[in-house]
């Protein structure tokens, strides 16, 4: 019996036994991926929406300008949020003209990741970002 002869069907035995491990891994990188968009996503949702809480000329208008604008930025990114949450601090309102008083916008976003279909791998991932803005000191009141 040749040496070639007794190696028969250790290939297929090979492929099935790293085929799963190759497949974990893939979906390990797929969730880290997914992730880092997440994070960026959000990340950017809290700087448009501090941004344009900044610009507001009372808190009212400026939770409300928050809010919007951040769920359009979420919308633009194609991030999919199972549970957004925006909080909206606008503190920084009450400061007297001419004080400086900074308004921080806080984005939390669940993201769904059951359909990756790996065994050990979370379910969902929460991602939350914080921006902080300057609010205009001599903004006409």
């Amino acid at each position: 019996m040749s040496a070639e002869a007794g190696e028969r069907g250790s290939v297929s035995v090979e492929l099935a036994l790293l085929a799963p491990a190759f497949l974990l891994l893939a979906a390990f990188a797929v969730l880290a991926g997914r992730t880092q968009i997440a994070e960026g996503g959000v990340q950017e949702a809290a700087r448009a929406a501090a941004r344009e809480a900044s610009l507001a000329r009372d808190a009212g208008t400026a939770g409300a300008l928050a809010g919007g604008q951040a769920e359009r930025t979420l919308a633009a990114q194609d991030l999919r949020c199972q549970n957004a949450s925006i909080d909206v601090d606008t503190s920084g309102f009450a400061a007297p003209p001419g004080q400086p008083g900074d308004v921080t916008v806080t984005v939390t976003c669940v993201v769904g990741m059951a359909d990756l279909l790996a065994p050990g791998l979370p379910g969902t991932v929460t991602v939350e970002a914080a921006f902080t803005s300057p609010v205009d000191a001599y903004r006409e009141r």
